[in-house]
C-alpha cells in the first residue's frame, strides 16, 4: 500500500476524502501535510500532497490530518502528537500501536464519532457506502479540544484526556 492511499474493505487503493462539513465545523485549518492531489474543496490554507511528503515538510500553524490508512498511518500521528496542534481523523481502533503512544499518551481530547462517516471521492461525492469503521476525531492542544467539543456535525462522545480541569 502506497503512502496517501487510503484502504476500504477489499484492500484496493482509494482516495477517501474527508466529508466538506466536517472541515467547515472544525476549521479553519493552516495546513494539511497529507492532502489528496485533486480535491474538491480546500481542508486547509496549505496543502501538501504525495509529491510534497509532507512527512519530511516542516508543519506550522494548526493542522489538520487524515492520514493514509495503513502502515504509514503512524507516522503522521505521531508526527502531529509532536506538532501539538491539530486534529486528526483516525479510524477508532483503540487498542493498537498507533493509539497507545500516539493518542492515550499525546492528545488532548477524542471525540468518538456517533455513526460511521461517508467519506467522499475526488471529485466530491459522497461514496457508496460509509467507512466500514468507527472514526474517531483527535485533537491536540486544549484549542483544538474546545472546537471538538463544540462541534456540530456529530454528537459522539467527548473525552477529555489532559489539560482538563
Amino acid at each position: 500500500m502506497a503512502i496517501f492511499a487510503h484502504q476500504n474493505n477489499r484492500m484496493t487503493r482509494d482516495e477517501w476524502l474527508t466529508p466538506q462539513h466536517i472541515i467547515e465545523d472544525l476549521g479553519p485549518f493552516d495546513l494539511d501535510p497529507c492532502a489528496a492531489e485533486n480535491r474538491p474543496w480546500p481542508t486547509a490554507e496549505s496543502h501538501f500532497t504525495r509529491r510534497d511528503n509532507g512527512l519530511t515538510q516542516s508543519w506550522w500553524g494548526r493542522v489538520w490530518l487524515n492520514p493514509p490508512y495503513g502502515c504509514e498511518t503512524a507516522s503522521w500521528v505521531r508526527r502531529l502528537a509532536r506538532h501539538d496542534n491539530g486534529i486528526a481523523l483516525l479510524f477508532a481502533r483503540t487498542e493498537t500501536k498507533i493509539f497507545f503512544p500516539w493518542v492515550w499518551d499525546y492528545a488532548t481530547a477524542v471525540l468518538f464519532c456517533n455513526g460511521r462517516i461517508t467519506f467522499c471521492l475526488p471529485d466530491g461525492t459522497p461514496a457508496k457506502a460509509n467507512s466500514g469503521a468507527p472514526s474517531v476525531l483527535v485533537a491536540y492542544g486544549q484549542e483544538n479540544a474546545r472546537i471538538l467539543n463544540e462541534c456540530y456535525f456529530n454528537r459522539g462522545k467527548f473525552i477529555l484526556l489532559r489539560g482538563g480541569e
